[in-house]
């Protein structure tokens, strides 16, 4: 017998709801705070009104920025299967139920009854190298957003003349930035260097034509994150595969996805372009789908795909890129 348990998770509280009976919807309910007291009081809740059989008890919960990740480690090391879902789905889900409004309490609910009739994949932790490694690369993305809006800043100073005060404030902060954001790339090219399964598989994306430097940190970090059993699971993730918008006789369109980190797309595009032209077998897909009346956009849209293909297969069979068209 297994149990469903769905958790509203707030930055200073979690709603906690079991779904004692899924076809009366009958329910118990308990509030906690999201710290890790309030972690050990859900586990003695479960134990007393639930079950002592972690095993079996599946909890659901929504990935909300950072506050759901203490919980998650919580709930995984008690033993519990833990999936961490994403918000769209249960958004969708929710609507299907005809559920109206927006509580805490009702969220709680349609994550209990999604894990009942859907039963996601389980949540398997990050390993702490990877977790290491995803923390640096968001930190250097913020210093590479604070830099463009200081460069930002300087432009229209100037524009508008600026005092020499305005200009020498910017301007030091700008060089200040500049150093933060060398310093962090150097922080996280050791942190992969003193691991060496990252230090090779690092090694093995660069031999890739268009893969360089600043992607193959930002894919060491995704595809090591999630046991990818398919390339096509990863170019999922990462937002990058095509769907169709199609309706009677209206004639169907395609766009990306976009459903993963919009950070990677950014640099996934800029290294497409260069892929483009300097690898062969992108080269040859993009110039096969122009003649075939495909747009420049839905083009590099594929060309973006590919690379990610080609990523996780280099990986996956751990060998240097060998080109597959002459």
């Amino acid at each position: 017998m297994s149990f469903d348990i769905g958790i509203d998770v707030a930055k200073d509280k979690i709603d906690c709801l079991w779904l004692r009976d899924p076809v009366n919807l009958k329910v118990k309910t308990k509030v906690l705070p999201n710290t890790p007291k309030g972690f050990k009081s859900l586990k003695l809740w479960i134990e007393k009104n639930i079950s002592t059989e972690f095993g079996s008890v599946f909890v659901s919960l929504e990935a909300t920025g950072v506050y759901h990740e203490a919980l998650s480690y919580a709930l995984y090391d008690m033993g519990l299967q833990v999936s961490v879902v994403n918000p769209a789905f249960i958004r969708d889900f929710a609507k299907g139920l005809g559920v109206r409004g927006k509580t805490d309490k009702k969220d709680s609910m349609v994550l209990a009854r999604y894990s009942n009739m859907v039963r996601p994949s389980l949540w398997v932790p990050e390993p702490k190298e990877i977790r290491a490694l995803k923390a640096l690369l968001t930190r250097l993305a913020g210093l590479e957003k604070d830099l463009q809006r200081e460069s930002n800043r300087l432009e229209k100073a100037e524009i508008s003349d600026a005092s020499t005060g305005v200009l020498g404030s910017i301007k030091m902060m700008i060089c200040h930035l500049e150093s933060e954001v060398k310093r962090v790339e150097k922080m996280i090219d050791d942190h992969i260097d003193k691991n060496p399964t990252l230090k090779k598989d690092r090694a093995i994306l660069r031999s890739i034509p268009g893969v360089g430097d600043v992607l193959s940190r930002e894919m060491l970090s995704v595809l090591h994150s999630r046991k990818f059993v398919r390339a096509s699971q990863a170019a999922a993730f990462v937002g990058v595969v095509p769907k169709l918008w199609e309706s009677g006789k209206m004639k169907g369109r395609t766009a990306l996805c976009k459903n993963g980190p919009g950070r990677l797309r950014a640099k996934l595009y800029m290294a497409a372009v260069a892929a483009i032209q300097h690898n062969s077998d992108i080269k040859i897909q993009h110039k096969r789908l122009l003649q075939a009346g495909k747009t420049k956009m839905q083009a590099l849209g594929a060309a973006m795909r590919k690379l990610v293909q080609i990523c996780f297969g280099v990986l996956k069979h751990q060998c240097e890129y060998r080109p597959q068209t002459n």
